[in-house]
């Protein structure tokens, strides 16, 4: 066998524009609005199911009431860090580079090849949804930590 496939890690970054800013700053706030909906369906789902605990067991209600409390809190930390993002998001300069997320892609990788180089992985640089540049990044850089997506996806999975 001369070749391979393999996965490896294509990072996608975007340049700064004003469209950018916009549709970040849209997504951070969907994100948040879906994060005050889980709060607000999580309290009027167990008012009346603890109200009621709370005439046959108060000692279990006391215990449901404060892992409510304590899930209510997670999706406020959750919320304050999206409104802190929304702000750092105002501040992008444009022109800048930002890390938008991360995907896989296969590659063939075959003798004589070095391995470090192609596993390296590759970036896929986009102007307004436009692919601008796709660079050959090296094995040993390091991907900034992406918080805007990160923090995203963790509101859209917030009940999981």
């Amino acid at each position: 066998m001369s070749s391979v496939i393999v996965k490896r890690e294509v990072v996608m970054r975007s340049i700064v524009t004003e469209n950018l800013r916009n549709q970040l700053m849209a997504e951070l706030e969907t994100a948040a609005q879906e994060v005050q909906a889980r709060i607000e369906q999580l309290d009027f789902q167990t008012r009346s199911y603890i109200t009621d605990l709370q005439r046959t067991n108060l000692q279990q209600a006391m215990v449901v009431k404060k892992q409510v409390e304590a899930e209510k809190k997670r999706h406020e930390d959750l919320k304050d860090a999206l409104a802190e993002r929304r702000a750092q998001v105002l501040e992008l300069v444009d022109g800048a580079e930002i890390v938008r997320g991360t995907m896989e892609s296969w590659v063939e990788v075959k003798v004589g090849d070095n391995l470090r180089e192609m596993l390296g992985g590759v970036e896929i640089v986009t102007k307004d949804d436009e692919i601008i540049d796709i660079r050959q990044r090296a094995a040993d850089e390091q991907i900034e930590d992406d918080t805007v997506q990160r923090l995203i996806s963790e509101a859209r999975n917030a009940d999981a």
